[in-house]
């Protein structure tokens, strides 16, 4: 049975274009080529009005608000459009009810949905079931990649080995180690933090001290570790930083925050970096490497 109709292509189709992190953008060009050729797949299926949607690019479908997302619904719930392209049921959606609210509202208003392996009608019991096994298959896979990969990451934190960004004041030597900076000017800089709070025994006046003295500090470019450090005087929150940081009194350390979930609006909110007590860390290892300051 052909589930296209006259009416379907007197609407125009919609092709939903995503990708999950920007990392993605640049290195997974062959995604985006896949996903933009099925402009190509919806002409030849006969849909004269073809529209391109990648407003959701470099973000993840895991349930944070996407306006590409949400102006494909609007589109489809004013009946405006005839069919759903996406190369698979991952690129519209990685959880239940996004999948589901969208399979939804496309029976009632019969939108088809099409991805590389067939054509689904919602309004079709068979049709349905599949989809829905489509979403929840996509959900499973997410959620198993994530547990893979942070168990992995977790194994390699426990040896103290996983090295993702160094402080000021440290340099990265090989994939699993660092090293203090072999910048004398960065060295006395960073002391000078540790010496002068000795004497004056507040964060506070340490940071007043310094800008008063037109003192600079060492600080990550915002451009990146590539970039290596920038000079400037200290805000406090970089005062404080060095003096809190485990990894200046030698010490490696894992799971320090945590990402907390609320619903926002109907929306899943993430805030990150929430900072736990030391005695819930994941990973503590002292005299990991050579600190600024004893442990004590």
């Amino acid at each position: 049975m052909n589930k296209i109709t006259a009416e379907h292509l007197q609407r125009s189709a919609c092709v939903y274009v995503r990708q999950s992190t920007p990392d993605q953008l640049v290195h997974n060009r062959e995604s985006q080529r896949r996903q933009y050729a099925l402009a190509d797949r919806a002409r030849q299926l006969g849909w004269m009005a073809v529209e391109i949607i990648d407003d959701d690019l470099g973000r993840s479908g895991g349930g944070i608000a996407r306006p590409g997302f949400e102006r494909l619904l609007a589109a489809i719930c004013d009946a405006r459009v005839g069919a759903v392209l996406a190369i698979e049921a991952s690129r519209l959606a990685r959880n239940g009810r996004d999948w589901h609210t969208l399979i939804q509202f496309c029976g009632l208003v019969g939108t088809i949905i099409v991805d590389e392996d067939g054509i689904y009608d919602p309004r079709h019991p068979n049709d349905r079931l599949l989809l829905g096994m489509k979403g929840t298959m996509s959900e499973l896979e997410l959620s198993l990649f994530r547990q893979r990969s942070q168990e992995a990451l977790r194994q390699k934190a426990r040896r103290g080995a996983l090295v993702l960004g160094v402080a000021a004041g440290y340099v990265k030597v090989g994939r699993d180690r660092i090293e203090k900076s072999p910048d004398r000017r960065v060295q006395e800089a960073i002391g000078l933090v540790v010496e002068k709070f000795a004497e004056l025994k507040s964060a506070r006046q340490v940071h007043i001290w310094l800008r008063d003295e037109g003192i600079e500090l060492p600080v990550k470019s915002r451009r990146g570790e590539a970039h290596g450090i920038v000079w400037r005087l200290p805000a406090y929150n970089i005062v404080h930083g060095i003096l809190t940081n485990p990894i200046y009194a030698g010490a490696y350390a894992f799971g320090r925050t945590i990402s907390k979930v609320s619903v926002v609006d109907g929306r899943k909110h993430i805030r990150r970096g929430v900072h736990k007590p030391m005695a819930e860390w994941d990973v503590l290892i002292k005299d990991h490497h050579v600190g600024y300051i004893a442990w004590d």
